[in-house]
């Protein structure tokens, strides 16, 4: 297998911690977020990780990682990122994609590569429990996940206000089986430029509405269902949170750092 990490953005939610650095460059519990994700997947087997940075890429230390640099970071979102790396749509290597502000647990990645649809994606099903530990709301920033009685994905990204329109929370890591890579960017490519994607122009289109674009597109995007194992480091008080439980030595509730 192949992995690229999606480390572009700004970050800006994390205040003068992402200044001068990407947010795969935080420090939760004495290591980074990418050293913590370079550990895993190499454990699982990932024979090439690359990055693709931008925000702060100077920051990055050398890790034995490939980088790419994506020149647009400041006006592009999460979609553009992944597509400076066309280069990896290729080949006979499955390819897991993980956004570079989150951390998990190796059995969440060893459950995805075990994983055969076209496109897999790692759902949180016991994601309820967790959000309510991040925020007094969990419905104010959840998205809806709805599955088919086979676990196939058929709707994600959208904003709602009921809990059953969430089966699971998306994480942010997904793998694409190899004999799919080659048709991603003429699907991209295909997507027209002046309409909008959930609220969002083409450059800025979230992760989500691309990857609805697949199912909506008759892909078979497959739900892989963990519970807990990872974390998302998006605002300061994620990061308080996560330091608070790891110093009291409850953080393994939700995710055991190695």
């Amino acid at each position: 297998m192949r992995a690229v990490i999606l480390a572009a953005g700004r970050g800006i939610r994390m205040g003068s911690l992402t200044r001068e650095r990407p947010k795969c460059m935080i420090e939760l519990a004495g290591r980074s977020v990418l050293a913590r994700q370079i550990e895993v997947l190499r454990q699982v087997g990932c024979r090439t990780i690359t990055i693709v940075a931008g925000h702060g890429a100077e920051a990055i230390p050398e890790l034995g990682i490939e980088r790419i640099y994506n020149r647009d970071y400041a006006t592009t979102n999460m979609v553009a990122t992944f597509f400076c790396a066309r280069t990896l749509m290729t080949g006979t290597e499955d390819l897991i994609v993980s956004y570079g502000d989150i951390v998990y647990e190796e059995r969440i990645v060893r459950a995805l590569t075990a994983c055969r649809a076209p496109v897999c994606l790692s759902v949180d099903v016991a994601w309820r429990h967790y959000w309510e530990r991040r925020m007094p709301n969990p419905l104010s920033d959840a998205e809806t996940l709805k599955l088919d009685a086979a676990g196939r994905v058929l709707e994600l990204g959208q904003k709602t206000d009921r809990y059953d329109d969430i089966q699971g929370q998306y994480m942010g890591l997904f793998k694409l089986r190899a004999d799919w890579l080659e048709r991603l960017p003429k699907i991209y490519d295909e997507m027209p430029r002046d309409r909008t994607y959930d609220g969002k122009d083409f450059p800025n289109m979230y992760m989500t509405s691309f990857l609805q674009h697949l199912i909506g597109a008759g892909w078979h995007v497959q739900s892989v269902p963990v519970r807990n194992g990872w974390l998302e480091i998006d605002t300061m008080d994620d990061l308080r949170l996560y330091t608070s439980l790891h110093e009291g030595g409850r953080l393994d509730e939700f995710c055991k750092l190695a």
